[in-house]
């Protein structure tokens, strides 16, 4: 992972660690967003894993999508599909 990416999974491990236990685990996509968000910054680096992620934070909402959704380079086959 790169500089940029560690700095900005800071935010998504807090989630993770302090208000995910609080709000439950109800989210409309697999893998879950900031599961999601930590495998864009992985796999993408800081700028790119961030527009990713934020992105896919913006598409979780009760009109948006639901279902497996990877990360863009994650599953071959699922990129090939769409």
């Amino acid at each position: 992972m790169t500089p940029l990416a560690h700095i900005a999974a800071l935010p998504v491990r807090a989630y993770r660690l302090l208000l995910s236990p609080w709000v439950g685990h109800g989210c409309r996509f697999q893998p879950t967003c900031s599961a999601y968000a930590l495998e864009a910054l992985e796999r993408h680096g800081g700028l790119k894993g961030s527009c990713l992620a934020a992105h896919r934070i913006c598409r979780c909402h009760p009109w948006g999508g639901h279902g497996y959704d990877p990360v863009p380079g994650a599953d071959p086959e699922f990129d090939k599909a769409r």
